[in-house]
């Protein structure tokens, strides 16, 4: 064991005698994996403020530093030597962090054990930020100009559309005339157009009482609420539990009004912010004008751009994914997190952490109030709300006076589908008649791809990713065999690699793209729509075939989980989930029943939002499931009380608490001896259990043997001081040994 793990050495024999500490020095946090800050001399014009972002020497490199407003350090703070201390090289013109976020950022590291410096990199996720401004030209009409003596209908229309003034881009004048560049470059030669920097673009200042919008008597009593919440100026939160079709959206920007009648600035949270096209449309109707969108599809020029508006606080209104919440803000007064229960708030990447529970925090810290919206909240949310730690707001009905749809189950055990086919002959039939009505039907089956197994029909081989423990998923669209956990990608083989015979790998079970080739051989004439991340290659695509959709020109629509992030299809009549049982096979989640509950609820709830009662057809092998029944009665009540009893019996979460490590290196013995050898050094805790340690689900991820260890305690046993302690213990971990924590884990795979 000893030639796995070695002691870090604390002294060095060769090192200069520690010198006694300075006054005067500037503490600078680096965005790498370290838990401390480390001490500079000021640069000569003077100390930089803190927050201020500064370049120094690292090493024998230079890094972008953050100045923090006091030392931190992972032990005893170290003396140094002043020979060896280096002199801040430059101050960056970038507007520095608030002080709040560098609470908040302290604040999250010492709650999942993350180093500080991985967690202040999330907040410097502009890099154009960093870097001088680079001006933009275009053109622009030169007014009173005579016009060239040959003159084309492409330099006629060029010139009509820069009439306006305006400064553009020679592209973008190009592309708006239907003429090539070279149009544009003869005009500026003939002195028509003339080059000049284009201005910075600004930021759109939304209007609160743009729109004035009517509202049921239910939803009144819910903005009243939440108006209240706002003008009460202090931290809050808020659960807005509302039916799909309710209107929780146009009942929450009514405390986005309130805020910004106030001038403070107001984050809303989206689990997709990539497909909230519909959203941006209500957003825009609502105060007239477009929110700031904050993604990862944005360019680094926009980040750059948008990160500094937020900073500066001309950024009002920020629409955005997790990420959103580290921006630099300048007076938030109000965060909307919509689809709080969904699974895409939780990060599992360097640090694990839950937006959603980050979200209060910053909440009360900032002493702002926190809205948390859904038509199926988190376990979590309900018990707090259900014990007064939050307020609860309840709109009970659909704006729209509709009826929830009317959910039917299709038994699979008497009702199969044909041979080779997916599809039960009852929902095909209900399908027929929705297209005969003109209405929009769809189908709902959360896997990616065209079957998720490939085996050879002579000797039985399995098609295995070689850097995962899981299967390879076949897209036939794209003719290639795809790892979903490490994107690992091959062609369709023509003779199994096994045994060589040519011709006998076939596909096992549906994907999606299996299901729309279903679907097209049996409705060959309808407008067939497929949502699937994998097969949509950006964000422009995404939102064009939702734009489609919402107009009535697709008939059929066949998707993963992205179906079910709050989509209003007004001509949507008709909802199909091909396999409902899917997501209660991972019998290792705790959470399982309650995301599968939740998912098909989302789902089914797309359907008959107009003014015709929407019907839905539920796929399953077991009706009688619990999950099943919930969603079969539409007796939330009874599902969220049965699973608070089994959390409570359990002590899962909220009534418990969990954190895990998990434990990967390369080889396989090397993974097992290391996790072993953790769990031994464990402090002794009557309180605290340890589950393991034990393979992980998916035993191999990229190459990487994984082990865990579960951790379960009541809710008031502190988690992160044992862990403290334990990990204190361990020796360094050597060569490509990793191991990672994650406080409240979501994934148990």
């Amino acid at each position: 064991m000893n030639s796995l793990l070695d002691l870090t050495g604390l002294t060095d024999t060769n090192q200069e005698q520690a010198a006694k500490p300075l006054s005067g020095l500037v503490p600078v946090l680096l965005p790498v994996a370290l838990d401390q800050t480390y001490d500079y001399f000021p640069p000569p014009e003077g100390a930089p403020q803190p927050g201020s972002f500064v370049i120094v020497p690292f090493g024998n490199q230079t890094r972008i530093g953050i100045v923090w407003d006091r030392p931190c350090s992972d032990g005893e703070p170290k003396k140094v030597n002043p020979k060896r201390i280096k002199t801040i090289a430059e101050v960056l013109d970038a507007p520095p962090l608030p002080e709040m976020s560098l609470r908040f950022a302290e604040w999250i590291a010492k709650y999942t054990l993350s180093p500080l410096g991985m967690v202040s990199r999330m907040m410097m996720s502009a890099r154009e930020v960093f870097e001088p401004p680079k001006p933009r030209f275009g053109v622009t009409i030169v007014e009173g100009a005579k016009r060239p003596p040959r003159m084309t209908p492409a330099r006629e229309k060029a010139l009509e559309i820069a009439a306006d003034g305006l400064i553009r881009p020679k592209a973008a004048l190009a592309r708006e005339a239907g003429c090539t560049s070279g149009v544009i470059d003869g005009l500026v030669t003939a002195g028509c157009l003339v080059e000049a920097a284009i201005p910075e673009k600004r930021c759109p200042q939304p209007n609160p009482g743009h729109t004035l919008v009517e509202f049921s008597e239910a939803q009144e009593r819910a903005v009243e609420g939440l108006r209240a919440a706002v003008d009460a100026q202090n931290f809050s939160v808020t659960l807005l539990d509302g039916v799909t079709g309710s209107g929780k959206t146009e009942v929450y920007f009514e405390a986005v009004a309130r805020a910004l009648e106030k001038n403070r600035q107001v984050l809303i949270m989206l689990p997709e912010i990539a497909l909230t096209s519909q959203f941006l449309s209500r957003f825009e109707a609502r105060f007239g004008c477009a929110p700031v969108e904050w993604h990862s599809a944005m360019t680094g020029t926009e980040r750059g751009r948008l990160w500094k508006a937020v900073a500066t606080g001309e950024a009002r209104v920020v629409v955005g994914a997790r990420s959103g919440l580290f921006l630099p803000y300048h007076d938030l007064g109000l965060i909307v997190v919509d689809e709080e229960h969904d699974g895409g708030f939780k990060q599992d990447d360097r640090v694990n952490y839950h937006a959603r529970d980050m979200t209060v925090v910053r909440g009360s810290m900032g002493k702002f109030p926190v809205v948390l919206a859904s038509a199926t909240p988190s376990i979590e949310s309900h018990v707090n709300a259900r014990t007064g730690k939050y307020r609860h707001l309840i709109l009970p009905g659909r704006f729209s006076g509709t009826e929830l749809p009317e959910i039917t189950p299709i038994d699979l055990r008497t009702e199969q589908p044909d041979k080779g086919r997916w599809l039960a002959p009852r929902l095909v039939n209900e399908m027929a008649e929705c297209l005969e009505r003109g209405q929009q039907s769809l189908l709902f089956l959360n896997r990616r791809g065209y079957a998720p197994l490939t085996l050879c029909r002579s000797c039985g081989h399995r098609l295995e990713c070689p850097q995962c423990t899981a299967w390879l998923v076949e897209h036939r669209f794209k003719k290639r065999l795809n790892c979903h956990h490490c994107g690992f990608s091959m062609p369709l083989p023509e003779t199994c690699p096994k045994c060589g015979e040519h011709d006998t790998m076939t596909a096992c079970g549906p994907g999606v793209e299996r299901v729309a080739e279903e679907v097209s051989e049996r409705f060959p004439e309808a407008r067939i729509a497929l949502l699937s991340s994998d097969l949509i290659p950006g964000l422009a695509e995404m939102r064009e075939v939702i734009r489609q959709i919402e107009a009535g020109e697709t008939d059929i629509i066949i998707g993963t989980q992205l179906v079910a992030k709050g989509h209003n299809f007004p001509n949507l009549n008709l909802v199909g989930i091909v396999d409902g049982d899917l997501g209660l096979a991972q019998g290792a989640d705790p959470r399982a029943g309650e995301r599968t509950f939740q998912l098909l609820h989302q789902v089914t709830g797309r359907a008959g939002r107009a003014q015709i009662r929407g019907r839905a057809f539920l796929q399953t092998h077991f009706p009688e499931h619990p999950v099943m029944a919930a969603i079969l009665s539409g007796d939330r009540e009874a599902f969220l009380e049965q699973e608070i009893q089994t959390r409570q019996a359990g002590l899962l979460p909220p009534y418990g608490r969990l954190a895990a490590l998990i434990i990967s290196a390369k080889d396989k013995e090397t993974t097992e001896l290391i996790a072993r050898d953790i769990a031994h050094r464990a402090p002794k805790a009557e309180r605290i259990m340890l589950l393991g340690p034990t393979e992980a689900p998916i035993a191999v991820i990229r190459g990487r043997h994984r082990w865990r260890i579960l951790l379960k305690a009541p809710r008031e046993v502190d988690m992160q001081s044992y862990l403290r302690e334990w990990l204190a213990r361990l020796p360094q971990l050597k060569g490509d040994i990793r191991l990672s924590v994650d406080i409240d884990p979501y994934s148990f795979l």
